[in-house]
């Protein structure tokens, strides 16, 4: 029996912001997206969002709307997605700005989970698995 080689695919797009470390926005392999982990900076000037807890949380969705969008994917690709929050009492304001970006019906699984510290201090960040 012969086995499958797989299909391995960088992605990379300036319409997300580049990598702050030895990683790649996101891999694509055998149809399935591995997107990393981003927060709120805006890709036009590599900086952080300053905003409001629901800016930041717009800012890193649009984030991945973008990694999606370079693989010709949409927030209905997504299988999984996983938040990191560094304060659980901004859950409420998070999931006000990530429900907007998915119908209940068809919404992935998800997990949300409290850590101490994030890249850059900042307050969220998520990363998503998504199907071609």
């Amino acid at each position: 029996m012969k086995s499958q080689l797989m299909r391995k695919k960088i992605v990379k797009t300036s319409s997300a912001p580049a990598p702050i470390g030895p990683y790649n926005q996101a891999t694509l392999a055998n149809g399935t997206l591995y997107a990393s982990g981003q927060i709120a900076i805006i890709p036009e000037t590599g900086k952080l969002l300053q905003g409001n807890i629901q800016e930041e949380t717009k800012q890193v969705m649009e984030n991945l709307k973008a990694v999606l969008n370079a693989e010709e994917m949409t927030f209905d690709n997504i299988v999984k997605v996983s938040i990191f929050i560094s304060n659980m009492d901004n859950f409420v304001a998070i999931n006000e700005i990530y429900a907007q970006y998915f119908d209940d019906e068809t919404a992935p699984a998800r997990e949300t989970v409290e850590v101490a510290r994030l890249p850059k201090d900042v307050n969220v960040e998520i990363s998503l698995i998504a199907v071609q």
